[in-house]
């Protein structure tokens, strides 16, 4: 894959990541295409940025969201304006200093070029609960903990 694909990938999400650890609900909308799609942590379905901010504001302003730690897992092309990054996260709660291993999650983002610039087509942030295999559960947040070292 073309060097130059990847890193412009990579700083899309890394954008959306650090709009969500600012908590700047305008940041991260301004990330997806007009008709970009966010699916959260509990389900909900997003479509647009209008909408993406107006569901993001409020989560911002009500609750003490949890900075994301994440790790790139592989980033491929779909053609030469599409591409797709698989990601795991996991979140240190405010006021403690380690991973919260029941909100670790497999982050989805589908990346589309359009009129030069790269925006976000698609965001899933899907949880890894791994159920019933909670050595999978302690696997990943061991890989995000040493992003911690």
């Amino acid at each position: 894959m073309n060097n130059s694909l990847q890193e412009e990938i990579q700083e899309l999400y890394q954008k959306l990541i650090d709009a969500w650890n600012k908590r700047d609900a305008k940041g991260m909308a301004e990330q997806f295409s007009e008709q970009g799609v966010q699916i959260g942590f509990d389900g909900s379905k997003v479509v647009g940025r209008a909408e993406i901010l107006s569901h993001v504001k409020p989560i911002f302003e009500d609750h003490p969201t949890a900075p994301f730690l994440t790790k790139i897992k592989s980033i491929k092309p779909l053609g030469k304006d599409a591409a797709i990054l698989h990601a795991i996260a996991g979140m240190i709660p405010p006021g403690k200093t380690d991973i919260e291993p029941d909100v670790n999650a497999h982050q989805t983002l589908v990346a589309v070029k359009i009129n030069d610039n790269w925006q976000i087509e698609l965001f899933q942030n899907t949880p890894a609960r791994f159920h019933g295999r909670p050595e999978l559960v302690e696997q990943m947040t061991e890989e995000l903990r040493e992003l911690l070292e």
